[in-house]
């Protein structure tokens, strides 16, 4: 009887998972990324619910992001912040190395990434190349009221989820070549902004973004100073100050998206804080910062090193 009740109860599940999908893909048969990302999550992606979580958070990026942003994150216990961070989280690139992802033009060998990726879940980099990429609007910058401009800086790297955004975001997402890729990467850097590589275990546990992010708009370094969600790796880097050459005009301070330098009588660095994004070394006049490898930050996310 147990046994009735619980197959009864699966059926019913599946059944309302399926309407639901209907529902969101307006009553018409899935559309073909949809059906792509559920063979990519397989049976058990269905019965443990992660194709659908999948699909949400695809489907309404900016909805979720609000709900997490606001609604969980502020009531997370410690083990709660760390557990969320072990299932979603990003890599800082330098600009350098965000470039080398979308202009790579062979595949990328799987490979444990435990020194490049501290969580344990996206220690495998799943990239083949040329990547395919699509653009669309930031989450986190639509949810502000006043947000950083221009909106449409999320890149979506790879299948089935470039097509996903495409079919399922026709009007605000669009197929980025690689010349347009790398545009917009140098784009948003010079507007100060920090790129990032994103993994999510219901996105099958892979790199699948890179994000353009501002400090006032961002939810993952909003969760980071805010609640304390350790959700961002530091890129393996960590600035250096020139005092000698420091002028104390407070441009790096201003710029720098973690809040990890502070004046002083001269530029001081706070370690721990300084995720090595490279954005106070360009918005320094005097040339005072550099970025450095810091083995204690960790390996850095480099293509180019994976290919070699």
């Amino acid at each position: 009887m147990s046994r009735s009740i619980a197959f009864l109860a699966v059926a019913i599940l599946f059944v309302s998972m399926v309407l639901f999908w209907l529902y969101a893909e307006r009553w018409r048969p899935l559309r073909p990324s949809t059906w792509a990302v559920m063979q990519k999550t397989g049976w058990r992606g269905l019965l443990d619910f992660s194709a659908l979580h999948a699909y949400i958070y695809g489907r309404w990026t900016k909805q979720y992001l609000n709900v997490l942003t606001n609604q969980v994150f502020p009531h997370l216990s410690a083990a709660g912040r760390k557990r969320w961070a072990d299932r979603y989280h990003g890599k800082v690139l330098t600009h350098d190395q965000a470039k080398a992802i979308v202009t790579i033009n062979r595949e990328i060998p799987l490979r444990d990434l435990e020194q490049i990726i501290p969580y344990p879940m996206a220690r495998d980099l799943v990239l083949a190349g040329p990547p395919e990429v699509a653009v669309f609007p930031c989450g986190c910058r639509q949810r502000r009221a006043n947000p950083c401009r221009p909106i449409q800086v999320c890149m979506v790297i790879g299948q089935p989820f470039a097509d996903f955004i495409l079919e399922h975001h026709p009007k605000t997402s669009r197929r980025l070549s690689q010349a347009e890729a790398v545009e917009l990467l140098e784009a948003e850097h010079e507007r100060g902004h920090l790129h990032s590589a994103w993994f999510k275990d219901v996105l099958l546990g892979r790199f699948y973004a890179i994000c353009n992010c501002c400090k006032c708009c961002c939810g993952g370094i909003e969760a980071m100073r805010k609640h304390g969600v350790p959700m961002v790796a530091s890129s393996g880097y960590v600035a250096q100050v020139d005092e000698a050459a420091c002028t104390t005009c407070g441009a790096c301070e201003e710029a720098c998206p973690f809040g990890a330098i502070r004046m002083n009588g001269t530029a001081a660095l706070d370690w721990e804080a300084c995720m090595g994004c490279g954005v106070c070394v360009d918005s320094c006049p005097s040339q005072a910062l550099s970025l450095v490898r810091d083995e204690r930050k960790g390996m850095p996310l480099d293509v180019r090193l994976l290919n070699s």
